[in-house]
């Protein structure tokens, strides 16, 4: 449970904290925010600039570690929890990182093809996780990251699964929104897909639904996706509170 409740903070997240090796040759730490997404095996994706410090910083020292958390808004930040991943982040060239990158933040596709923009991706060594006060431990890269033929499998046919399911099944997306994720409005789509669950989107709003168990092949997938279709349509619909008057 406890590396789930770890990939699940890093699945959820829209930005997180990086710490890179200023490359004065003094080892200062250098502590910045940016905006970050997972691929499908739960790999952290991030678009930096050339012009950046920490994007300097990892050319001359590839190690870095990135914060997710979950903990800031709380009124004791210290019983939240948190993921500090450490690993080596170098640039990438795959298609599915950009691909993940902008689904999860579309308005980037706006200077992604900058000349001095690249997408970046970490190679798990270890993390450290903190469910809560005095509740931390140490895991290892198998334990974040998701391994195996049926998590290749998935995030090759991904594009193909977000077609078919926003063009043949969107009655089912809106479903998932509104039974199980409570979320208002309509014209959700599911915009990105993995072993544990899937995001949608509806405008700038984005929720992640998380599948009951992992999804072990693209045939569990689909078995988890219709169960979960099935289940919404018993789930009633939730009434709007009610307005006090003025």
């Amino acid at each position: 449970m406890t590396a789930a409740a770890a990939r699940g903070l890093m699945r959820r997240a829209r930005s997180a904290a990086l710490a890179t090796t200023l490359r004065d040759n003094e080892g200062w730490a250098f502590a910045s925010m940016v905006t970050v997404a997972c691929d499908c095996d739960g790999s952290p994706i991030l678009l930096l600039s050339d012009l950046a410090d920490h994007t300097r910083n990892l050319k001359a020292d590839p190690r870095a570690s990135v914060l997710f958390e979950a903990a800031s808004g709380r009124a004791n930040p210290q019983t939240g929890p948190r993921v500090t991943v450490l690993g080596q982040i170098t640039r990438s060239a795959h298609d599915g990182d950009r691909r993940r990158f902008l689904a999860r933040h579309p308005g980037a596709g706006l200077y992604a093809d900058f000349a001095d923009f690249a997408f970046y991706r970490m190679t798990v060594e270890r993390a450290h996780f903190v469910g809560g006060f005095a509740r931390a431990t140490w895991l290892a890269a198998g334990d974040i990251v998701l391994d195996g033929k049926g998590v290749d499998e998935i995030a090759e046919a991904e594009p193909e699964i977000l077609t078919h399911m926003n063009a043949n099944h969107a009655q089912a997306v809106g479903l998932y929104a509104a039974r199980l994720l409570r979320r208002r409005g309509e014209g959700w789509t599911m915009v990105a897909v993995d072993p544990e669950g899937c995001d949608l989107r509806r405008g700038s709003a984005l929720a992640r639904l998380d599948f009951p168990r992992i999804a072990s092949d693209l045939v569990a997938l689909r078995k988890i996706l219709v169960e979960l279709a099935a289940h919404a349509r018993t789930v009633p619909i939730s009434n709007p509170p009610s307005r006090k008057n003025p």
